[in-house]
């Protein structure tokens, strides 16, 4: 059986996890990265034994440009004919207004959303210009089209992670290669818990009232973005829980 490779950022959560065990289960061998080594193992355990794919691991931590290039520059040759990027690590840290929000949780969304992006874009993108071939799924969010108190950084990255995105899809067009942004509303993850610095009270009301997108949703989106035919490019998809209608606008019960 001929399986795709698709590498993954951020993988030992949330969407980058739904998304691995998807793509296992239809037939994609895997390059996961992330910085929770036991967590990667145990799922690269589980894939193995369950759907027969192949699994890379790569721990480190996205946001340091040396780590992020020793770790991808140390992908055997015969697993650099990747098919699938999906540049999914990324997270919100902190909630303040511009006047009073830690600095550091600024670098630490920056460093990540884009920095960490482009990084590995960089160096998995000339692979795909020389095989003529190639997808990148960027994963952005409702922020990424909207901005709104508090999250105005948080914001700012995911307004960065559309525009570089268009330009991504314009430059590599000419070499047969997709580019496609996903931009998820509301996703019940670890997403809240980590903005909210393990606050798990605070971060359930985020969630309340209302039923979220999980993250198999997003998962089941890229698999059909993925798997379109050929001469079909999904740009841009925002997908939303049907009880959210901006990034402020819900129907809570």
């Amino acid at each position: 059986m001929n399986r795709k490779t698709a590498l993954i950022t951020g993988a030992t959560a949330g969407i980058g996890f739904e998304t691995a065990t998807l793509l296992a289960q239809n037939n994609y061998n895997l390059i996961l990265t992330g910085r929770r080594k036991e967590r990667l193992e145990s799922l690269k355990t589980q894939l193995e034994l369950t759907f027969g794919c192949k699994i890379l691991l790569l721990t480190f931590d996205i946001r340091s440009r040396k780590a992020t290039e020793a770790a991808l520059n140390s992908i055997p040759e015969d697993w650099r004919a990747v098919d699938v990027l999906i540049n999914n690590a990324g997270l919100a840290a902190g909630w303040g207004p511009i006047n009073s929000a830690d600095v550091d949780d600024w670098d630490n969304m920056i460093d990540t959303n884009i920095k960490g992006l482009l990084y590995t874009t960089r160096i998995v993108t000339p692979w795909m210009v020389e095989r003529q071939s190639g997808h990148v799924i960027n994963i952005s969010s409702i922020a990424g089209k909207e901005s709104y108190p508090n999250g105005s950084v948080y914001c700012g990255t995911k307004h960065a992670v559309a525009a570089i995105s268009r330009a991504m899809r314009i430059e590599l067009m000419p070499f047969g290669i997709k580019v496609s942004t996903i931009a998820p509303g509301a996703v019940d993850t670890e997403f809240s818990l980590v903005r909210f610095r393990g606050d798990r009270e605070r971060a359930d009301q985020v969630y309340k009232g209302f039923s979220p997108l999980q993250a198999k949703d997003i998962a089941e989106t890229i698999l059909f973005v993925i798997s379109r035919p050929a001469h079909v490019n999904i740009d841009d998809l925002l997908i939303m829980p049907t009880a959210q209608a901006s990034a402020r606008d819900f129907n809570r019960k």
